[in-house]
């Protein structure tokens, strides 16, 4: 019996970006830019590369600017067929999501991932979801969720993407345990949200690429705070795994936290030296600015 398919795919955006302020005082931090594309798109890029077909966004206050983002804008398209810039129109309404494809509703309060996760099961129902966390970009082909299907069609369990850490840094993370199978498609035995040092099952972490089945929202709304008094996802998960099996997919390709600076800054170098329109002229400015810090 073939699984049920992934439809829906849950952003949570909802989020304050401390770490980017004073640049997320307004603007948030799923719209920043790496090179030319905000972070959210790139996100919703993959779940479409991936055949999903219903977006749900979980926002907060001051998050408007990402449903306008995935609206129309009239007055910039008659500006643009004025100008002849055909090329920049027809990006923009590729980029555009299909009316009646994309869904809105509000976390009210800063109450974690989990409780984010939550706000979207009536929009979800009782269908399996893929859960993509924006901050999270990856330079991979095909892209990670498309990955991630393969192996959920071929088990019909809860999937996770996975990758590999440095031992010192596992501490940060939620960390798996590795059962039998290969990189593409392997057996979670446990999860462990920052584990201490030592106790951690593997090095592999969880990489904010998700698909859960709808149990999962029970399990969310009956549990208490987790760690830093929120509503943690890995708990709920945990919880989950007594009643239903997990799979583990080490992705091919390459992640970049843009939640960090160092790691938003990265993904902006790599992904411009993959354009070919600037990678040149980018390059030398690179090259020179080295060499200036050097002097």
């Amino acid at each position: 019996m073939n699984p049920a398919k992934v439809r829906v795919a849950v952003f949570p955006v909802a989020g304050l970006g401390t770490r980017f302020l004073p640049a997320t005082k307004a603007m948030p931090k799923e719209m920043l830019p790496v090179v030319d594309r905000p972070l959210i798109q790139y996100a919703v890029d993959e779940a479409k590369e991936a055949g999903i077909e219903h977006f749900v966004f979980i926002t907060g206050r001051n998050k408007g600017v990402i449903e306008d983002h995935f609206d129309r804008q009239f007055e910039l398209e008659e500006t643009l067929k004025k100008r002849n810039k055909t090329a920049a129109l027809n990006e923009l309404q590729a980029d555009l999501p299909v009316a009646g494809q994309t869904s809105f509703t509000r976390q009210q309060e800063p109450l974690g991932l989990g409780h984010a996760v939550w706000c979207a099961r009536d929009l979800v129902g009782n269908e399996p979801f893929a859960l993509l966390l924006p901050d999270m970009l990856f330079k991979s082909s095909p892209g990670v969720l498309k990955q991630m299907i393969a192996a959920y069609e071929k088990t019909g369990k809860n999937v996770i993407a996975v990758e590999e850490m440095a031992t010192d840094a596992l501490s940060s993370y939620g960390v798996v345990g590795r059962g039998d199978g290969p990189d593409s498609m392997f057996e979670i035995t446990r999860m462990v949200e920052k584990p201490a040092p030592g106790d951690a099952p593997s090095n592999l972490i969880i990489s904010g690429r998700y698909i859960l089945q709808p149990e999962i929202f029970d399990l969310i709304g009956r549990q208490s705070k987790g760690a830093g008094g929120e509503i943690q996802i890995t708990d709920a998960m945990q919880k989950l795994m007594q009643k239903q099996g997990f799979t583990g997919v080490k992705y091919q390709g390459r992640s970049f936290d843009c939640g960090s600076k160092v790691g938003f800054l990265t993904a902006n170098i790599v992904f411009a030296l993959d354009r070919k329109d600037i990678s040149r002229d980018f390059l030398t400015e690179l090259q020179n600015a080295a060499i200036n810090a050097k002097q």
